[in-house]
């Protein structure tokens, strides 16, 4: 059974709270979209598919709480809960993308004769449903696209993978994004180890990474980040995105960049997956991305244990940015696998 990271059933929205990973297994009610904003915010789900989810749901969930029968009251209350949303976690694309979608579905509604606050309502509430189970097709698609890539360029029976951060079921509706491709490689008999970093100073890959691969028996070890350079040899690097911009350049999760530098010099491909919600056409380039800065705590303490020396300073962002001729693999996308300067026509077109 795969892990799931959100529980929707009939207008109640359960998160797994990913801060107590390993070690507990809670699941925490969201019912207003302040408790959604705060566990994005707080990290408790994490993975840009899933903070858009988490995000819209918890819309969803106040909504159908709500009594309120006036239209302009029940639209303003939409839109200004959906600008409040893409606040919590501004580099990852796919929120700010699914809440001008239901933005802009819900002035078309509005502007209907026939229109009223239960019909807004109803239409937003459907939208959102659908976009979890699309989100698991989706994942599906890119894991199945992914595999069979990278088998056509390794000449081997089976491939070895290293990658970085959690992109699984943690991070999204479920099955997930690289590591989608890592199961679809496993279901097929044809993955030999995965090979996940710690990913300092959150500890997505020892925390959640490590929990969902030996959950599913998937065979893999743990690596220290800086240990990645000699454990690349022989291998393929899959990552995840939170945003891919229009020449191709994608930001990921701080790190990334530096697996990229060094699989080019190790003549090794380097796949980025990650479905078209996270593809922002608007920015040209990697640089026009903003970059989520994270507090210093997240850096200097473990468990509320001060560990830096008191007075140093502290850069902890989020996110790094791979330039697009880093990407040698491809971007692997539900639609199939492009290279950047491709991905543009591809998502246009899908």
């Amino acid at each position: 059974m795969t892990l799931e990271a959100i529980q929707y059933l009939r207008g109640r929205l359960h998160i797994l709270n990913q801060l107590l990973l390993p070690h507990e297994t809670c699941y925490e009610e969201i019912d207003t979209v302040q408790q959604g904003w705060q566990a994005i915010r707080d990290m408790k789900v994490r993975g840009a598919p899933a903070i858009a989810i988490v995000g819209c749901l918890s819309l969803v969930t106040e909504l159908q709480q709500s009594n309120e029968e006036d239209k302009d009251a029940v639209v303003t209350f939409i839109l200004d809960s959906l600008k409040y949303l893409v606040s919590a976690r501004p580099t990852a694309v796919n929120i700010a993308k699914a809440a001008a979608e239901l933005s802009a579905l819900v002035r078309r509604e509005t502007q209907k004769a026939e229109s009223t606050a239960a019909t807004i309502k109803e239409s937003v509430i459907t939208h959102i449903v659908s976009m979890l189970e699309k989100d698991i097709a989706d994942n599906k698609n890119i894991g199945d696209c992914g595999a069979r890539h990278i088998l056509s360029r390794i000449n081997k029976e089976k491939a070895t993978i290293l990658t970085h951060c959690n992109t699984g079921s943690l991070a999204t509706a479920g099955y997930g994004t690289a590591l989608g491709v890592i199961r679809s490689l496993h279901a097929m008999g044809r993955l030999e180890h995965v090979f996940c970093t710690e990913t300092r100073p959150y500890n997505q890959g020892a925390r959640l990474t490590a929990f969902e691969l030996v959950y599913e028996k998937i065979p893999a070890t743990l690596i220290a980040d800086s240990m990645a350079s000699i454990a690349m040899k022989e291998k393929a690097v899959v990552v995840g995105a939170d945003r891919v911009v229009l020449n191709g350049d994608t930001a990921n999760k701080v790190g990334t960049y530096q697996l990229a530098v060094s699989a080019k010099y190790h003549n090794i491909p380097f796949y980025v997956a990650a479905p078209c919600t996270s593809c922002d056409l608007s920015l040209e380039n990697g640089e026009q991305i903003v970059i989520e800065e994270r507090p210093h705590q997240e850096l200097t303490d473990i468990n509320g244990i001060r560990i830096a020396a008191p007075g140093i300073h502290v850069w902890n962002p989020a996110f790094d940015v791979t330039p697009h001729e880093l990407i040698t693999g491809g971007i692997i996308t539900e639609l199939g696998v492009f290279s950047p300067s491709e991905l543009q026509d591809a998502v246009i077109r899908g």
